[in-house]
């Protein structure tokens, strides 16, 4: 089982062949991958405006943003047909990029991000927005075009913790196909909350449940603090390289983005150094 609707980012950076690769390679055989340009501007100037066209130079300029998504689709619908892929939609959005995947990822099961053509600050703003999984794909030398094969080995970043319960219910279709699922707790206290809310909340019987096999192991880390986060972070990017994890789960912010923008945290570090793909649910 895979998903039924995948959602893609298309514009017209380097790295959007790959992530429509990535789109095509999740969904299920009778599923749907849809591809969404953004023409960059708010859909709320258009309910502040009756009739946007009325300004020549507002409709001159709607007009050459509308070309730069009517190229992407182009190029999306060429990959498509050069994959033999049937079943795709392409959507040009009016809308700017942040809110408008937003409001597609509601009617999708994931969508597809990437850390160096979307930006980090792209990828914040939709993971607060959108309610649904983002697969975020690491920068990569060469932006992949060719047909993917679905992770096999896959690290869960587990702490008991809302959003990383999402984060595991939503990565259920790619975790029942994976050859290993392991499961890594990282503390900085053996004795805090957290450890407490991991040995209450065990996840292997509930996976066990829905077919997926995995096993569990536990970190404690030394020091933390104020910036224990980003130890946890470290040590996670540090199992996924060791141990050639081809796919990351985890719950995204559990703390608030501004606590992680001055503090540090998980989320940020590992997309600050992702080195392999990681789906996230805020």
């Amino acid at each position: 089982m895979a998903y039924q609707t995948v959602l893609v980012h298309l514009d017209l950076d380097a790295h959007c062949a790959s992530r429509v690769a990535w789109g095509a390679a999740l969904v299920a055989p009778q599923g749907v991958l849809v591809g969404a340009a953004l023409s960059g501007v708010s859909r709320v100037l258009y309910r502040g405006m009756p009739d946007p066209g009325a300004d020549q130079y507002l409709a001159l300029h709607l007009a050459f943003l509308r070309e730069r998504g009517t190229a992407a689709l182009d190029a999306f619908r060429q990959q498509m047909g050069n994959a033999g892929m049937p079943a795709f939609d392409a959507r040009l959005v009016d809308d700017e990029a942040a809110s408008g995947l937003a409001l597609q990822a509601r009617i999708a099961d994931v969508l597809v991000l990437s850390q160096q053509g979307d930006g980090a600050e792209l990828v914040d703003q939709v993971l607060a927005q959108a309610g649904r999984p983002v697969l975020v794909l690491p920068e990569t030398p060469a932006p992949s075009t060719s047909p993917l094969q679905l992770p096999r080995r896959i690290l869960v970043a587990w702490d008991a913790s809302r959003e990383a319960g999402r984060a595991l219910a939503s990565a259920l279709p790619l975790l029942r196909q994976a050859a290993l699922v392991e499961l890594v707790v990282c503390e900085t206290d053996a004795a805090g909350r957290a450890a407490r809310d991991v040995q209450m909340a065990d996840p292997l019987p509930y996976l066990a449940r829905h077919g997926v096999r995995a096993t569990l192991r536990r970190h404690v880390l030394a020091g933390g603090g104020l910036f224990k986060g980003d130890a946890v972070g470290a040590a996670l990017l540090s199992v996924a390289a060791d141990d050639g994890f081809d796919l990351m789960v985890m719950g995204a912010y559990a703390h608030s983005r501004l606590r992680e923008t001055f503090l540090g945290g998980a989320t940020r570090t590992v997309l600050a150094h992702m080195t392999v793909p990681v789906l996230l649910e805020h």
